[in-house]
């Protein structure tokens, strides 16, 4: 499936995206680009491989993942915690105040 330039442009007033000519090429270019490499992708016979557990998974192994020690790097303080808090629009007790976002 390979988009056309009459697609970039339906697709750019669906999303309320300007496009303009000058970047419409290159875009179709790059967005035909990715549809080619999920082609290949779809290609390769994947009948006899098991899906991992997890991406971390390698032959039923889990793989180590190397990750660094949780170290505070600097001393906690209420000072510290105060000048860092100074530009927040709401705090209270020490806290930051946010929008309730689920009702």
């Amino acid at each position: 499936m390979a988009l056309t330039s009459d697609d970039m442009r339906r697709l750019a007033a669906l999303a309320r995206l300007e496009l303009t000519p000058e970047a419409e090429g290159p875009l179709v270019t790059q967005i035909n680009g990715f549809f080619d490499l999920v082609a290949q992708m779809n290609a390769v016979d994947t009948t006899r491989i098991e899906p991992l557990a997890h991406p971390t998974d390698a032959m039923g192994e889990a793989v180590a993942l190397r990750l660094r020690d949780d170290i505070a790097s600097e001393p906690a303080s209420e000072a510290i915690r105060d000048t860092n808090q100074r530009s927040a629009p709401a705090v209270e007790r020490g806290l930051f105040l946010v929008p309730k976002v689920i009702e």
